[in-house]
């Protein structure tokens, strides 16, 4: 056991290290601007590293800024956020004094009428810097929304050159049979997301209900919810996972920690990967406490050569 805890502390150790060169080298290339700027690449020896663009929920989030934070984070792939893309395509924003109903009516039209140029736009902008966007969160996969916007996510979707769209997983079986046949008609998977209700067995209605439904697996989440290592759970259902969220958490719902210091298996899952050759990605997820002397950017850097490391 002592020798693990060594091993474990040279790990930290050697991604901390790793994560400050990198960051210098960054820098230095985000620098150069348009004098070079090098295609980010973030696939680790056949292991695809994402990030989502809520990683950087604490910075400027335009379309062009969370452009620029992968390419300083040399992360070719990501799950983009619905805010950031919507307002890129002219999401109506809301008047000062607007009532609420009347507001998200007047989104939801402009939802169902919207050309989807603009995604096709926003995808050959990050498609040009070498960056694939592979999901999308919209905010319109709701109860609430109406089969229009639904359409619209998944049209958006296909605009953008996803494989699957994300939503938090409904508790409702009648949502994710709806969302299930409006996504085998647009043939874009839905990945559904679990915090720490995060069982064994917790998709297995949904997954029963469509080949179009499908998982977004939070390692963090899961590991809290149920005390226990996701690998298992991996391997039984890992053809009906899309991606992966990697995050580190404590047990008994414990809290978010820094890569390496809580109970999250992130290592031994990144390596299953890596040995079983599964394709989904691998998403960062930044939710730990940002230090104050550094930034999302930093962090995020940081979380990726964690994971250089351990598929290494």
């Amino acid at each position: 056991m002592e020798e693990q805890h060594i091993s474990r502390r040279r790990f930290i150790g050697s991604t901390v290290l790793a994560a400050a060169g990198m960051a210098l080298t960054s820098k230095s290339v985000f620098a150069a601007g348009s004098l070079f700027q090098a295609k980010p690449n973030s696939v680790i020896n056949g292991v695809q590293i994402g990030v989502i663009t809520y990683s950087f929920r604490s910075m400027p989030g335009t379309a062009e800024n969370l452009l620029q934070y992968c390419l300083q984070c040399n992360i070719n792939a990501i799950e983009l956020m619905g805010d950031a893309a919507e307002a890129f395509a002219g999401k109506p924003t809301r008047n000062s004094g607007e009532d609420g109903t009347a507001y998200f009516k007047r989104v939801a039209d402009w939802r169902a009428s919207v050309s989807m140029d603009k995604f096709k736009e926003l995808r050959k902008l990050f498609n040009e810097a070498g960056i694939k966007i592979y999901a999308w969160k919209p905010n319109a996969l709701g109860a609430k929304n109406t089969d229009a916007e639904i359409d619209y996510a998944f049209n958006a979707g296909k605009a953008l050159g996803v494989t699957h769209v994300t939503v938090e997983l409904p508790t409702d079986d009648n949502q994710t049979k709806r969302l299930g046949d409006i996504a085998t008609k647009h043939k874009i998977y839905v990945g559904y997301h679990a915090h720490t209700q995060a069982t064994p067995t917790l998709w297995d209605t949904a997954l029963s209900q469509s080949e179009y439904n499908a998982i977004n697996l939070d390692i963090g989440h899961y590991t809290a919810g149920t005390s226990s290592s996701p690998v298992p759970f991996i391997e039984k259902n890992h053809p009906r996972i899309m991606s992966m969220h990697l995050k580190d958490r404590k047990y008994h719902d414990g809290p978010n920690q820094p890569w390496g210091q809580g109970d999250t298996p992130i290592v031994e899952v990144l390596q299953l990967i890596k040995k079983n050759k599964y394709k989904f990605p691998a998403t960062i997820e930044l939710e730990y406490n940002i230090p104050a002397d550094s930034d999302a950017v930093k962090e995020v850097i940081k979380c990726r050569e964690f994971a250089v490391k351990a598929l290494s």
